[in-house]
């Protein structure tokens, strides 16, 4: 049998960590470490770490995890961070950026970051900018493998109310069926896909940059056949 796969995950609390950690209920092949700034429950049946302490000393923790793969769910929203472009980035892209050189520097192989569709370094938009600039960032770290996952809007409970994004889920079983070719990237997916992705992307074999839209996401989370 081969070794459990060591996985470090900052972002624990948000909706794609908190799929990540109960996607890993029940697999012997995963040995996960959550990094997050405040205690949660965690789902029944999970066999894990958590750690909660202040961002400021996740560099060591992450250092100190000796992990395989770094999981970056990391991010916040233009309106939670009070409409404040500095607020916006000390997270999306400080804590972001502070987390995988911590892993590379200990030498962690390979990283799996989750951005947004759109992500473009040259976007007029601010958050897409953002993004964009990021992945830029992260694919000089030189990691042996970095995936970046790019999803549409994400379905799946939240913690804060977003009501324009409520009401963009009701909707999304009608617009997901009104994009079609290029614009099937724009497509609604579940946080458990994006998590069933990520966990699979973990043990893909190439190494490179890969970047993965809609349907490369929905691929990956079959991977393992369910």
């Amino acid at each position: 049998m081969s070794e459990a796969k060591r996985i470090v995950l900052v972002g624990a609390s948000g909706l794609i960590g908190s799929a990540v950690i109960a996607a890993t209920v029940g697999r012997s092949d995963m040995r996960l470490t959550a990094l997050a700034r405040r205690e949660f429950a965690l789902p029944a049946g999970a066999r894990m770490e958590l750690l909660v302490a202040d961002p400021s000393e996740w560099s060591g923790l992450i250092a100190s995890a000796r992990a395989d793969v770094l999981v970056i769910a990391l991010g916040t929203t233009w309106r939670a961070a009070g409409r404040d472009e500095a607020a916006f980035r000390a997270v999306d892209e400080k804590l972001v950026l502070d987390c995988a050189r911590a892993a590379k520097s200990a030498g962690v192989p390979r990283s799996i970051a989750v951005s947004s569709v759109g992500a473009d370094a040259g976007a007029r938009n601010f958050y897409l900018r953002v993004k964009g600039e990021v992945e830029a960032a992260l694919s000089a770290l030189g990691f042996d493998r970095l995936d970046i996952l790019r999803p549409g809007l994400l379905r799946g409970p939240r913690n804060e109310r977003r009501p324009a994004e409520r009401l963009a889920m009701l909707a999304s079983p009608i617009t997901d069926l009104l994009l079609h070719g290029g614009l099937r990237r724009y497509r609604s997916v579940t946080a458990e896909t994006v998590a069933r992705a990520i966990l699979n992307l973990s043990t893909a074999g190439p190494t490179g940059r890969f970047v993965h839209e809609h349907d490369a996401i929905v691929r990956a989370s079959r991977a393992s056949g369910d």
